[in-house]
């Protein structure tokens, strides 16, 4: 009776830093609750408490704090929202941090999320750059069954929900690496193209590093190594696992690709340069010919005697074009022209 006096009761008001908090029995949502009451229902046997913040301030998080027991470090980790991925346990819950990757105005965004686990009770705390849990929070409803399992399952969906959410992010870059890879091979990338290309290798290297890290959380949610996780659901990290590696070959193949691309793009720009350079070299052969004639003859000794030859001119202008029309023959046939 007391349970259904709860239920009917109304509807606590939004909360500035709350996004969503409601009890869950069978894998059913029987009623949203305010933060002073969800210690007492997380509790009660067969009901788990999940409970979603937004870049809550340091009040909302003491207050959750006194309602699970939290442990002081993780609660200064949530607070200070600079941390690695990471998991660790203190007693008998977890304190798991993940970090979210979007794209904003074509740079990857970073944040954070930190996963508070009990028994009975799951807090998630976003930070920065994070697609909403509230199309986790949808499907996991639509699935009784499975979120019968509790926090441990909840703990499940979401960590899923941020590795499948890298894909999108390496998808764009992707896009965008083999429209840079079809530049190269035609010409030689300019300089703003050149600076778009470190800046999308070092988004990746971020990347990378906030990727990797969840291969070693996963890991010690699959095994028997943390008392928090049942057995039966310790499997299901595997999964997760497996979307982290594959986002990691994804990452690793686009910086591969954009190496060679900048390494293209270098001797793309040297063969343009040696290319000019035989020309440049060419024509001033060409030029060459008719102004060691002209310097020659341009010297005003008094006795020389083709400057009294009555065909002398013409027989010099001769020899000025037949020569410059071998070496332009020769240049052409070599490719320097």
């Amino acid at each position: 009776m007391a349970e259904a006096a709860i239920r009917v009761s109304p509807q606590p008001e939004p909360e500035a830093g709350v996004v969503a908090a409601g009890v869950y029995s069978g894998g059913r949502r029987i009623l949203d609750i305010r933060i002073e009451e969800s210690g007492d229902w997380a509790k009660k046997p067969g009901h788990v408490v999940w409970i979603g913040l937004h870049e809550p301030g340091e009040e909302l998080l003491r207050r959750v704090q006194r309602q699970f027991g939290l442990h002081e470090l993780a609660i200064e980790d949530a607070l200070h929202a600079h941390q690695r991925p990471k998991i660790e346990q203190y007693g008998d819950s977890l304190f798991v941090v993940a970090r979210t990757a979007q794209m904003v105005e074509g740079r990857i965004a970073f944040g954070e999320t930190h996963l508070f686990v009990g028994r009975g009770y799951l807090v998630s705390v976003r930070h920065g750059a994070s697609a909403s849990y509230k199309s986790v929070r949808l499907r996991c409803e639509a699935s009784p069954k499975v979120l019968s399992h509790g926090e441990d399952y909840m703990l499940y969906a979401i960590l899923d929900f941020i590795v499948d959410n890298y894909m999108p992010v390496v998808d764009a870059i992707e896009t965008e690496v083999e429209e840079i890879e079809d530049r190269v091979l035609a010409t030689a990338l300019s300089q703003a193209e050149i600076e778009r290309l470190y800046a999308l290798r070092r988004d990746l290297l971020r990347l990378r590093n906030a990727v990797v890290p969840l291969v070693e959380v996963c890991r010690r949610l699959e095994h028997a190594e943390l008392v928090a996780i049942d057995t039966p659901m310790q499997p299901l990290f595997r999964d997760v696992t497996d979307h982290v590696r594959r986002v990691q070959e994804e990452i690793d193949s686009l910086r591969e690709v954009l190496a060679f691309a900048f390494e293209a793009s270098l001797m793309t720009g040297q063969a343009q340069q040696t290319t000019i350079s035989r020309r440049l070299a060419a024509y001033a052969a060409l030029l060459a010919v008719p102004t060691a004639v002209a310097g020659i003859y341009g010297m005003n000794f008094k006795h020389m005697p083709e400057l009294e030859w009555q065909y002398g001119y013409f027989a010099v202008l001769a020899f000025i074009f037949a020569t410059c029309a071998v070496l332009f023959a020769r240049f052409k046939k070599n490719g320097w022209l």
